[in-house]
């Protein structure tokens, strides 16, 4: 990076930083200590993206930062304190050495230091171990002793000094680089890439919690594909969800030349990216065909498939109402249209996959069909999706909560007892009115309740 370069980047970068961020430096200037920006908000500037927020590094020891900063707080032993400018709360992280990594994910002893340097030293990738500041007695500068400013330029995701030292004292790093490689579009450097691939198995003592929250950002980028292909090749999928491994080299009747990963992968960069429930869906939809390649091939993959869904997103700790969500989608996701269907067809349709999970299952399908190289439409999609607008716009009652009576009014009129036997009268005056909705009135209801309790329902 030549001098010119230098003084334009840190031009770019003091011009960019939000009011609340000069703040909070202008102020740790004045009381004599060294403070910069750092890490992804620099890297994001440099490559003219609009950083998701503004860390901070000092010289400052994290007592001294809750003085100087009334009404902050110290987050971690690792030295961060959350403090408030105006409407914005940002990170003040002291500069440190980290020592011992023992679960190769968080140092076990934490050494504060004087020099950004030292803190930049022990960063992941040269591109976020770029600062802009100044310490007491010099100008604002941009410091880069790794060289991030040209493996950005580059476009070039390269470990800070030795790529397995990186990796070994925190494994996540390495599904990070997958994920910053297919946000920013850049290439692994060979040699980290290499690392990698040597410390894949590292992958195995993170928390779900971690990995998940890299996926998230992973399914969340215009082209997932890149990222999982990169997952699978350099042997993180293997162990990070062996489930999801285990499709590649399975063969499909699908695309000449591609097997089942293949398909998976052309399935997910379909799904619209603001439909993340969908994405995750799709990326396990058919998590249960490689047990199944002998049956049919495939048949019942969407039920076998379920319960291993599942198993894959409990153990990511994803939130309990989004796993039910992606598991009744995976079951649910092999339905077929038949012209010949009737509305009362239809209705049934709606009740078994439930008026909550349409729109994501007919998302899921268009993205299934494109990932098999057909339209989205095949099927009849488009003509199914219009039948079942119409019926849901009619009056006609899909769910128990439509019917003209209730539980309480069973249990007062007919004397049915609260338990099974009244859930199962509801749900066949449920699929009564289903084949015929003029039957949805109160007092027919209770005259065919009466018949359902004389013929021993």
């Amino acid at each position: 990076m030549t001098a010119s370069d230098a003084a334009a980047a840190a031009s770019t970068i003091e011009a960019s930083l939000p009011g609340s961020v000069r703040a909070l430096l202008d102020r740790l200037w004045r009381h004599g200590h060294a403070a910069y920006v750092v890490g992804g908000s620099v890297r994001d500037v440099i490559l003219q993206r609009a950083p998701a927020d503004w860390d901070l590094a000092t010289d400052a020891r994290p007592d001294r930062l809750l003085a100087i900063f009334p009404g902050s707080v110290y987050e971690n032993r690792f030295g961060t304190v959350a403090v408030r400018e105006g409407d914005d709360t940002h990170e003040i992280t002291t500069f440190r050495i980290d020592h011992e990594y023992a679960d190769f994910r968080r140092p076990h002893r934490v050494e504060f230091g004087d020099r950004p340097e030292q803190d930049l030293a022990r960063r992941d990738f040269t591109v976020n171990a770029i600062a802009w500041g100044r310490s007491p007695g010099s100008d604002t500068t941009l410091l880069d002793p790794f060289g991030g400013f040209e493996d950005a330029g580059a476009r070039c995701l390269r470990a800070v000094g030795d790529p397995g030292t990186r990796f070994r004292e925190d494994a996540l790093r390495m599904i990070r680089a997958v994920r910053l490689a297919a946000v920013l579009g850049f290439e692994i450097e060979p040699r980290t890439l290499a690392a990698i691939r040597e410390h894949a198995s590292l992958v195995a003592h993170l928390s779900g919690e971690r990995i998940a929250a890299e996926l998230e950002k992973l399914l969340a980028v215009p082209r997932p594909s890149t990222g999982l292909r990169l997952l699978a090749d350099s042997g993180l999928l293997e162990v990070a969800a062996p489930e999801l491994a285990a499709q590649r080299g399975i063969p499909q009747n699908k695309v000449a030349g591609e097997d089942l990963w293949d398909h998976t992968l052309r399935s997910v960069d379909a799904t619209p990216a603001d439909r993340p429930v969908v994405r995750l869906a799709t990326l396990v939809h058919d998590i249960g065909k490689p047990s199944t390649l002998d049956d049919g091939p495939f048949r019942g993959h969407e039920t076998v498939g379920a319960p291993l869904a599942e198993a894959f997103l409990e153990r990511l700790h994803l939130p309990r109402a989004v796993i039910d969500r992606v598991v009744e989608l995976v079951r649910q996701h092999m339905f077929q249209y038949d012209p010949d269907m009737s509305d009362a067809g239809i209705r049934r349709f709606i009740k078994r996959v439930g008026t909550v999970n349409l729109d994501d299952l007919f998302a899921l399908r268009a993205a299934d069909s494109v990932g098999s190289g057909l339209e989205p439409d095949a099927g009849g999609l488009d003509i199914l999706r219009a039948r079942v607008a119409e019926q849901l716009a009619g009056s006609a009652a899909i769910e128990r909560g439509q019917l003209a009576v209730r539980g309480d009014d069973l249990m007062a009129e007919l004397g049915i007892p609260q338990g099974p036997r009244l859930g199962r009268i509801l749900d066949a005056l449920l699929e009564r009115v289903i084949a015929d909705p003029a039957l949805n009135d109160r007092a027919t209801l209770l005259l065919l309740a009466e018949q359902l309790l004389g013929d021993g329902a």
